[in-house]
């Protein structure tokens, strides 16, 4: 595991070398065992290494037989051995053991297509000086981030884009347009970022940059995508789906165990990485490291669940708590390396437990994926049932129906927790995507709030990206189409978030459940199978039950929770309310102070209940200082002292 810095211009660069190192510095948390350069007329290649696989000879950037072909690369091909035969009978000649080296031998023999032989994870640039063309390409899924910039004249590129930013043609500037899609959903799902002209080359893309007579051009292009459900879905028994499911875990769980240095897992304590380590057991000779983190606070915390399942298998087990002072100290650290603000509290803890683990392994294998593969997720259930009963509903006139959402709202005949409850039903909502499902489930700041609180942002609809795939194939069944909408827009987050908080203390995580060939086995699952009964995930917990107890297979999904909600009501933390007022923070250009103030005062009164919000506005004001303000150093020791109060230089 790596990460990748480079760039392509129009015309001579009188420093690439000096470019290179700034840009691969602010990325050597990815790569501290090694670096590397490679430039010429065109291309300035860099380079920094965390040793995996083939530890004396995987120095990159690494060329072909005659070198005239040059690769960076991140991630791991897990089939790359059984690629390389084909190749060497091809005449190629190999001087490592190295997946990287397949990736050019792979290029040399099929050009772009090679991709389809691949199994793993990935994002890379590839330069074919023969052909003056830089080819760059990233996982189907997304694992593996590849961020660039390209204005006509000068394209660059990075695994995370602080490694941008230090080019000198580069300057931080808000894309003011997102805005509301951050607000809503708290990232940002297509291929644009908040940094105005920073993009992602999203998953199952390549990209060609081509140096002919005329002016280069960017050609982008998809490779794959979630293939739709079969429309009649294969005649077998539900054991026959069941022994199929368990069949592929286990062998994308094994192709995962690949590596040359000590690898372990992130138990949660939830079936998913319980499962993979109970596979894990069973296929290694000695006991499994696996570490857990959670916090004192014991409602939100799975320690207990993650300490049932390495007991029951026998792993060295490791664990860490967080607690309030440290979660809100990290947080400036965290964002930056983010990128991004941090969209889940999650992240933070996904840190702690990666700095631990980064003491005894370089790799571990986690458990994301399969709720978006076999609809996990209590909302998928939520929504079919009040799609179906709103349906029934939809009879009703609609005067009356606008006259029941208003009494919901609004009625002090109904206590707040039924208001609330009622709010997410049929009854409360209109039955629009937008509101029976994201609203619902996923906005923190549904449109109507934006107005209020940011009355002057303009862009499009916070729902566009998310809708754009959720009518992507109307005639998919909904459940599936939901999956495929989250898959590549949630999930690619998820993802996101797994690598830059392990890479952050760099360390590699694989996640077994989005091998491609799984991906594509899960789609062709029939819904039945996924929820059935009212079951979520069902022929994945069949498929797994002799691995794991019960209790832990079929308990209550609690969702990585983290006490944040009684945090932000601890005096302690009080200043940091009053951090969102600051009149030199990003959000004093955008939003409505007495709106603003209004909201928190709310919260601190327990008037209504703005976690959420709060959280978003929160992470968007550190992002801001972080990389637009010039303010970070402010934050260098955290966001709070230990007498809490706000740390400042």
């Amino acid at each position: 595991m790596c990460g990748i810095a480079g760039f392509a211009r129009v015309g001579a660069d009188r420093e690439p070398t000096a470019v290179l190192e700034r840009m691969t510095c602010a990325i050597r948390h990815r790569g501290p065992d090694d670096f590397g350069y490679y430039t010429d007329a065109h291309v300035a290649l860099g380079h920094r290494r965390l040793s995996i696989i083939d530890l004396a000879a995987g120095h990159q950037p690494m060329s072909n037989e005659d070198g005239t072909a040059w690769i960076i690369y991140n991630g791991e091909i897990f089939n790359h051995t059984d690629v390389r035969p084909l190749l060497e009978q091809a005449g190629h000649r190999y001087a490592t053991h190295c997946d990287t080296e397949t990736i050019i031998h792979a290029y040399e023999e099929f050009g772009p297509s090679c991709l389809e032989r691949f199994r793993g994870m990935f994002a890379f640039a590839l330069w074919d000086k023969r052909r003056r063309t830089l080819w760059c390409a990233r996982d189907r899924l997304g694992i593996k981030p590849f961020y660039y910039f390209w204005n006509g004249r000068l394209f660059a590129f990075a695994s995370e884009i602080k490694a941008l930013l230090e080019h000198p043609e580069i300057s931080p500037r808000l894309e003011e347009s997102l805005l509301p899609e951050y607000l809503a959903f708290g990232y940002l799902s297509g291929e644009q970022t908040l940094f105005s002209g920073i993009r992602k080359l999203m998953p199952g893309h390549w990209l060609e940059l081509k140096f002919g007579d005329s002016e280069p051009a960017l050609d982008i292009r998809q490779y794959w995508d979630v293939p739709a459900p079969p429309a009649s879905p294969a005649s077998r028994t539900e054991q026959d789906w069941v022994r199929e499911c368990r069949r592929r875990l286990e062998e994308t769980v094994q192709m995962r165990l690949m590596s040359d240095v000590p690898l372990g897992m992130f138990l949660s304590g939830g079936v998913d990485s319980s499962a993979i380590a109970g596979l894990m057991k069973r296929m290694v000779d000695t006991p499994i490291k696996t570490f857990s983190v959670g916090y004192s606070e014991a409602q939100y915390s799975e320690l207990e669940y993650a300490r049932q399942v390495a007991a029951h298998i026998g792993s060295d087990h490791h664990e860490v708590q967080v607690g309030m002072t440290g979660f809100f100290n990290a947080l400036p650290q965290l964002v930056w390396h983010e990128d991004e603000p941090i969209t889940w509290p999650s992240s933070v803890s996904l840190y702690f437990v990666s700095k631990l683990a980064s003491s005894q392994v370089k790799v571990v294998l986690t458990g994301e994926g399969s709720d978006e593969l076999f609809a996990g997720y209590a909302r998928y259930r939520f929504y079919a049932l009040n799609q179906r009963w709103g349906q029934v509903y939809g009879h009703v006139p609609g005067f009356l129906r606008q006259a029941v959402r208003g009494q919901i709202a609004n009625s002090p005949l109904l206590s707040a927790s039924l208001r609330r409850k009622l709010g997410h039903t049929f009854l409360g909502r209109e039955q629009s995507i937008d509101s029976l499902y994201l609203d619902n489930f996923y906005s923190a700041f549904p449109e109507a709030e934006q107005r209020g609180l940011f009355p002057h942002l303009d862009g499009p609809s916070p729902y566009a990206n998310y809708r754009r795939y959720w009518e992507a194939e109307p005639q998919r069944p909904v459940l599936d189409q939901l999956l495929y909408a989250d898959q590549k827009t949630y999930l690619v987050e998820l993802l996101m978030k797994q690598d830059q908080m392990s890479m952050a203390t760099s360390i590699e995580s694989r996640v077994p459940f989005l091998d491609h060939t799984f991906v594509e086995f899960a789609a062709s699952v029939p819904q039945s199978m996924k929820l059935h009964d009212g079951s979520a995930k069902y022929i994945f917990k069949k498929a797994v039950e002799d691995l794991l107890p019960r209790s832990i297979i079929y308990r209550k999904k609690m969702g990585f929770p983290t006490p944040l909600r009684q945090w932000l009501m601890d005096p302690k933390v009080r200043p940091l309310l009053t951090l969102l007022e600051a009149p030199n923070g990003l959000l004093a250009a955008y939003s409505d102070r007495a709106q603003l103030r209004a909201l928190l005062e709310g919260h601190t009164a327990g008037q209504h209940d703005a976690t959420d919000r709060i959280w978003r506005l929160l992470n968007l004001q550190i992002w801001g200082d972080v990389f637009l303000t010039g303010r970070r150093e402010q934050w260098a020791d955290g966001l709070l002292s230990e007498t809490g109060t706000l740390a400042a230089s």
